[in-house]
């Protein structure tokens, strides 16, 4: 009886063990964090990146004189640029331009991107996943000034 005590009581104190429980316990939720900041971060690159292409068309659009010649500049810069951004595949983006409803003197360029071949699609969905169209606008003012 005594031998039983006394092998459970170093059983107990014993801690070599514990440290691969706690990992075994805490490592799925590590991994599930990591791999959820590495995703959504490449998401928010893309959105960044497609935010950037329309701002940066809306500012060439500036130098044209007619509507259709605004609109032809952003595409272009558009077409031009996409593969500077490593995440952005140039196929996939679309570009409307148009002067403003509201405002006749301010140019609208919306930059639609079809983000449904991104890598993050094709694993498994254990999170809410985001939007597959990105759609992203910059507008800005020309002439008058």
């Amino acid at each position: 009886m005594t031998w039983s005590i006394r092998y459970l009581a170093e059983f107990t104190a014993c801690r070599r063990a514990a440290s691969a429980v706690e990992f075994a316990i805490l490592a799925p939720l590590f991994f599930a964090i990591l791999f959820g900041i590495a995703i959504f971060g490449s998401y928010l690159a893309v959105v960044h990146g497609v935010q950037q292409l329309a701002a940066e068309a809306a500012r060439r659009s500036v130098a044209g004189l007619t509507d259709s010649e605004r609109g032809s500049l952003a595409a272009d810069y558009v077409s031009a640029n996409a593969g500077s951004y490593p995440l952005i595949d140039g196929a996939h983006l679309t570009v409307t331009a148009a002067a403003s409803s509201a405002d006749s003197k301010v140019f609208v360029v919306t930059v639609n991107y079809d983000a449904s071949d991104m890598f993050i699609y094709a694993l498994p969905a254990f999170v809410p996943m985001p939007a597959k169209t990105i759609v992203r606008s910059a507008a800005i003012p020309f002439g008058g000034y």
